[in-house]
């Protein structure tokens, strides 16, 4: 039960993952969304860098193990990766490790060159 219910919040979250790109591609093929103002390029960029690092972060914790004293069980299986999630939004809001920067750089040149 604990297993299925972490992979039953897993595939939601790459389900919304899967979503949000390709709104993104059918956006950029009907030629919608080319001109956006760096306030929303920094914002996708930070979601970006937020998601990157929920995915780092998911790996580096499945390998801590619970002390069975204080933790553990069905419920700590059902949260813990919403608040990796937490985790991976929170450390992205203050400047990540760097990549929502350079992305937001490449987002901005690509509009640009597209203009």
């Amino acid at each position: 039960m604990m297993d299925a219910t972490a992979s039953m919040f897993s595939t939601a979250r790459e389900n919304l993952a899967a979503s949000r790109l390709d709104q993104g591609r059918q956006m950029a093929a009907a030629g919608k969304g080319a001109s956006r103002t760096p306030d929303q390029v920094r914002e996708a960029a930070q979601d970006f860098e937020s998601f990157f690092l929920s995915q780092m972060f998911n790996h580096m914790f499945s390998s801590v193990k619970t002390d069975a004293l204080f933790g553990g069980g069905a419920g700590e299986d059902a949260w813990k990766s919403m608040l990796v999630d937490e985790y991976a939004k929170a450390t992205a809001a203050k400047g990540g490790i760097g990549i929502a920067a350079n992305v937001m750089q490449a987002m901005l040149q690509a509009q640009e060159a597209s203009q």
